[in-house]
């Protein structure tokens, strides 16, 4: 059994037919009936499937079908899906049946160390104990108090079981990776409408209880981000334009008078649409896809544009940062900096990965003396709590305080 997002479900059937065609594979899709059907015929050993696969929205709403069920391997695979372990996600495949389980992820620690925890007690059910005394004895001391002790504790419980695939020692042959961050002023009027956002958030900072308006404020947050990618993605009447928009259709030009292929991740769709008129603007072909683009649709566009002449693709970061084999792109711009540092790894390896035969340049349109600088400085000091526990620089910048709000806002 494979739980996978939903957007991934046909890739893995894509590759087990490309990688091993003698199983035989069934996703569990369609309507509830025929899903029903599919998992009866399982749990009655049907020998003509060897394979099933399904996502974490469909398993929970098919659980109780998979009752009788017993599977000799579970997998998952984004297993970062159930960090949360109160979701219904999490309950539901801690309920599969599997004599050996595994969880695939490139980010075990997405938010906080209990994303681990609920890993664990996925593949291995009470070893990092209950909850509550994992977050009194390890969480809360290593987070809070920066236990050094602890911290080495963990490690030693969870390294023998955490299998680290690293680049540069089973891909000797992957080209190189290059990284720039190029930098934009913002224009007058744009500045005026930044500062005036700051201002606002300060002054609701002051006033509100940062606990109970948490959402309020970082929907705020979010607006200020905005206004940094293009204040049109706020001000319906703004025509000032965006010193940074125009900067990437630069980078896009130049990108194809070399012969280059770019993928052009945000994480803002309604950013994308602008962009999409810019590309149309200048008779520039490109794909797109987000989260409302079909499964079977994003495959074609993806073997498409793998095999033709079209320069671009847009993606929205979250739609299409995994699962994505985009090898044909040797470029990767990516538009805002989301808090997720390994997130936008994560969208990079779309072109970075196996299969990729040129050296592939990666570039981060920041906004100078703004938000987005401040974002990438807190990226680098989020890493340092993963580093230390796994060794691996896959933790998010998206739980924040408000001390780290005001830094941001400096």
């Amino acid at each position: 059994m494979i739980v996978t997002p939903a957007s991934l479900v046909y890739n893995w059937r894509e590759e087990f037919r490309r990688f091993a065609p003698e199983l035989k594979v069934c996703t569990v899709t369609g309507t509830a009936g025929t899903r029903r059907d599919v998992i009866e015929a399982v749990n009655k050993e049907n020998r003509d499937v060897d394979v099933l696969i399904t996502s974490y929205d469909l398993l929970k709403r098919d659980i109780d079908a998979y009752e009788d069920a017993e599977f000799r391997f579970v997998v998952l695979d984004e297993a970062q899906y159930i960090k949360n372990a109160r979701t219904s996600a999490a309950r539901s495949v801690k309920l599969l049946r599997g004599q050996t389980r595994f969880a695939l992820t490139g980010t075990p620690i997405e938010n906080r160390l209990s994303d681990l925890w609920s890993i664990f007690d996925f593949l291995m059910p009470g070893f990092l104990f209950d909850y509550e005394t994992f977050r009194r004895e390890i969480e809360t001391p290593v987070v809070r108090g920066g236990d050094e002790a602890k911290a080495e504790q963990l490690k030693r419980m969870v390294t023998p079981f955490v299998l680290r695939r690293l680049k540069q020692d089973v891909l000797k042959e992957l080209p190189e990776k290059l990284e720039e961050i190029q930098y934009t002023s913002m224009e007058s009027r744009q500045q005026q409408l930044y500062d005036a956002q700051v201002l606002h958030i300060r002054n609701l900072l002051a006033e509100a209880d940062y606990q109970k308006d948490r959402f309020r404020i970082l929907a705020e947050l979010t607006r200020l981000r905005q206004i940094c990618c293009d204040p049109a993605l706020c001000f319906e009447n703004y025509r000032k334009g965006s010193a940074k928009r125009q900067r990437c259709i630069e980078l896009i030009r130049s990108a194809m008078e070399g012969g280059h292929k770019i993928l052009l991740f945000s994480q803002f769709t309604s950013m994308l649409e602008l962009l999409e008129g810019d590309l149309r603007g200048e008779g520039i072909a490109y794909y797109k896809i987000t989260g409302a683009t079909a499964k079977e649709k994003r495959i074609r566009m993806v073997n498409a544009f793998n095999g033709d002449d079209t320069p671009v693709f847009l993606i929205s970061l979250k739609a299409g940062g995994t699962g994505l084999n985009l090898v044909g792109a040797d470029i990767v711009i990516h538009y805002d900096p989301w808090w997720n540092f390994a997130a936008q790894n994560q969208a990079t390896d779309r072109a970075h990965r196996i299969g990729q035969k040129n050296i592939v340049s990666v570039y981060k349109l920041i906004l100078k003396d703004t938000i987005e600088e401040r974002i990438i400085e807190m990226q680098d000091s989020k890493q340092k709590l993963s580093e230390d526990i796994l060794g691996a620089e896959d933790i998010s910048s998206s739980a924040i305080d408000r001390d780290e709000l005001l830094q941001l806002l400096e």
